[in-house]
């Protein structure tokens, strides 16, 4: 058996997120644990609870989404996020990805669109809402596209870790994560481990 994603969604729209909590709450592959208006309240949610996906807005009075992806994605490597918006701009879209969110959905998202994007998230692969494709199509060739797994290398690196730390943190072989930084150095067009941790903090990923 699958296990529950568990999901939270911070939104200030009450028509959103009694929306959204109609479409999570008729599928049982998903628990939604919370709703909030404030991403500082979810914010402090996430101190005690796990959460496996959370659904951000980006306009919100006390935090943009932007900075609260930055702030969830330092903390919780595990957790994903998935921008929800109804902003078609694919440079706010790129600037998200850029904070850790691996998704990006317009409000008008379908219900079967909505569940799918969870699901795709959870493990580890990015979603866009259709109309989306577009207008990022000119923004994300400049962007490296990294794993979920690269992302938490690339997290852990930029704090100190060594190589085989990081391996014991991440429960992989110390060759597997020499294989990710590899694969980082490559994406980010860098030949060391300090120009890759430079760029990437230039470009937002960490």
């Amino acid at each position: 058996m699958d296990k529950v994603i568990s999901v939270i969604i911070i939104d200030d729209h009450p028509l959103v997120l009694n929306g959204f909590e109609f479409i999570l709450s008729r599928n049982s592959d998903i628990l939604l644990k919370k709703t909030f208006s404030r991403a500082k309240d979810a914010l402090s949610f996430l101190q005690t609870e796990q959460v496996d996906v959370v659904l951000m807005d980006i306009n919100m009075p006390d935090m943009n989404g932007i900075e609260a992806t930055e702030l969830i994605k330092k903390s919780y490597l595990d957790t994903r996020v998935i921008a929800i918006s109804n902003l078609n701009e694919g440079s706010i879209a790129l600037r998200m990805i850029q904070a850790g969110a691996t998704g990006y959905l317009l409000k008008n998202v379908s219900a079967e669109e909505l569940i799918d994007a969870i699901q795709a998230v959870y493990h580890g692969e990015q979603v866009f809402s259709t109309e989306m494709n577009d207008a990022l199509s000119d923004k994300q060739d400049s962007v490296p596209k990294i794993t979920a797994r690269e992302r938490e290398v690339l997290s852990l690196m930029a704090k100190g870790y060594t190589t085989p730390k990081i391996g014991e943190l991440m429960f992989i072989s110390p060759l597997t994560v020499e294989s990710h930084r590899r694969n980082l150095l490559q994406k980010f067009l860098v030949s060391n481990s300090v120009s890759l941790i430079h760029k990437a903090t230039e470009m937002k990923f960490i």
